[in-house]
C-alpha cells in the first residue's frame, strides 16, 4: 500500500471518531437530570401523624403589645455595717429564709461596748457638776433673800448651774450616740424573705456601708416593660398579660400595677410595670417575655407558620377527602398563644385540617394517610405471626 493512501485512511478514521465523540457528548447533556421538584412530584402519598395537621377553629386571640424582660423582686433590701469593725458572725446562707427583725450579723463590739462606759462615766460627770451648781445656785439665793450677797452674784451662780446642764445633756446625747453604735454592731434582717447572695464572711473586718447580705421577698414579682409612647398610650392600669418564664412551663399570669410618668432619656420609652404573684418556680432575674392584651377577639384562627407564602397570594395546606389541597387566605390580626403563634384567616372552613408548617410545600393531590395510633401499633406488634401455610 502506498504511503499516501495509509495517510488518507487514517485522517478518516480519526474523524469519524470525532463525529462519534461529539454526537455521545451532545446526547448526555440532553439528556434529563433529576431535580427535587422531580423527585417531588414522583412522591403520589404521604404518611403523617395526627400532630401534623391543626384544626382551623373558632377561639379568642388577646390582641396586644409584646412585653419582655427579667423579673424583678418588688421588696429587695441589701443589709450594709453601720459601723466598722470584725465581723464575728454571719449565721446565714443563699436560699435560707429569714424573718424581719431576724438577728443575722455581728460585728465585734467591744470597741463601742467601751465607748458606751466612756460616755456614761462622763455623763454621770456632767451630772454631778448639775448638782454642785444647784446647791450653789440655791445658797446664793437664800442669801440674796437675806440680802448678804447681791443680785449679781446670784445671776452668776445661775449662770453657772445654765453651764453645767448643757453639759450635762451633751454627755447623755454622746451616750445616746454610743449605744446607737452597740446596736449597730447587731444586723438584723429589714424584711421577711429569701438571703439571695452573702458578700461576706466571718473574720473579715468590714468598714462602714460594706454589702453584706442581699434578701429578697419572693410573694411578689414585678416585669419592668419599656414601650414606645404609641404603645403605652393603650395601655390602662389593671390590663392583663400572659407571661412565658424561662424555666416555667405553664403561662404566668401578670397585671398592670403601675406606669411611668416619664419617658426615659435617650430612648423615649415608657416603663409599665407588670405584678406577678409569687409561686413555685418563680425567680428574681428569670426572663419573661409574652403578650399584654388590650383587647380580644373571636375569629377562626390557624398557627402562622402553617400559612405559607411562596405563591402570589398567601394560602394554606389542607387535608380533603384524603388529599392535600392549596386553598387561598387572606391573613388577619395575629396573636400570641399559650404554645405557638396563631393568625386569624379567612377563607378556611371551620374544622379544616391544616398541614403543620413544619412539613414545608406539599403538592396539591398527593394522598395523605394518617399513622395509626401508638395503641394499634402495639397491639399489631404482640399479634402472633401466621403460620406458612395461612400466608398462601
Amino acid at each position: 500500500m502506498k504511503k499516501s493512501t495509509l495517510w488518507i485512511l487514517s485522517a478518516v478514521a480519526v474523524a469519524a471518531l470525532v463525529v462519534i465523540g461529539a454526537r455521545w457528548n451532545s446526547q448526555r447533556k440532553a439528556a434529563p437530570v433529576p431535580t427535587a421538584t422531580t423527585v417531588a412530584t414522583a412522591i403520589s402519598s404521604i404518611e403523617l401523624a395526627r400532630t401534623d395537621v391543626f384544626t382551623a377553629q373558632t377561639q379568642n386571640l388577646s390582641l396586644g403589645i409584646a412585653v419582655s424582660g427579667p423579673l424583678k423582686a418588688t421588696q429587695s433590701a441589701v443589709v450594709k455595717a453601720r459601723v466598722a469593725g470584725e465581723l464575728q458572725e454571719l449565721s446565714v446562707r443563699e436560699g435560707d429564709r429569714v424573718q424581719a427583725g431576724q438577728v443575722i450579723a455581728r460585728i465585734d463590739p467591744s470597741e463601742y461596748q467601751a465607748r458606751v462606759r466612756q460616755a456614761q462615766q462622763q455623763a454621770d460627770a456632767a451630772k454631778a457638776q448639775v448638782d454642785i451648781a444647784q446647791r450653789q445656785f440655791d445658797n446664793n439665793q437664800a442669801l440674796v433673800n437675806q440680802g448678804f450677797i447681791s443680785q449679781t452674784a446670784l445671776l452668776t451662780s445661775q449662770a453657772s448651774l445654765n453651764g453645767a446642764k448643757a453639759t450635762h445633756a451633751a454627755a447623755l446625747a454622746a451616750l445616746d450616740l454610743a449605744n446607737k453604735s452597740l446596736a449597730d454592731a447587731t444586723l438584723r434582717s429589714p424584711l421577711t424573705g429569701v438571703v439571695a447572695q452573702r458578700l461576706a464572711q466571718p473574720g473579715e473586718r468590714v468598714a462602714i456601708e460594706a454589702r453584706l447580705v442581699e434578701v429578697i421577698n419572693l410573694s411578689q414579682l414585678e416585669l419592668e416593660a419599656a414601650l414606645t409612647a404609641e404603645d403605652a398610650s393603650r395601655v390602662r392600669v389593671g390590663m392583663t398579660a400572659q407571661l412565658q418564664v424561662e424555666g416555667v412551663a405553664e403561662p404566668v399570669s401578670a397585671k398592670v400595677l403601675r406606669i411611668n410618668p416619664s419617658a426615659q432619656m435617650g430612648s423615649r420609652s415608657i416603663v409599665v410595670y407588670l405584678g406577678i404573684n409569687g409561686r413555685e418556680g418563680l425567680r428574681q432575674g428569670l426572663f419573661a417575655q409574652g403578650n399584654l392584651g388590650t383587647q380580644t377577639m373571636q375569629v377562626l384562627a390557624v398557627p402562622v407558620s402553617s400559612v405559607r407564602t411562596d405563591k402570589p397570594q398567601p394560602y394554606v395546606q389542607v387535608v380533603q377527602e384524603g388529599q392535600v389541597r392549596h386553598i387561598t387566605v387572606q391573613p388577619g390580626v395575629r396573636s400570641e398563644g399559650d404554645r405557638q403563634s396563631l393568625v386569624a384567616v379567612t377563607g378556611v372552613s371551620e374544622g379544616a385540617q391544616v398541614l403543620a408548617g413544619s412539613l414545608g410545600a406539599v403538592r396539591e393531590g398527593v394522598q395523605v394517610q394518617f399513622t395509626a395510633p401508638a395503641k394499634s401499633a402495639q397491639t399489631s406488634a404482640a399479634a402472633p405471626a401466621l403460620p406458612a401455610s395461612a400466608a398462601k
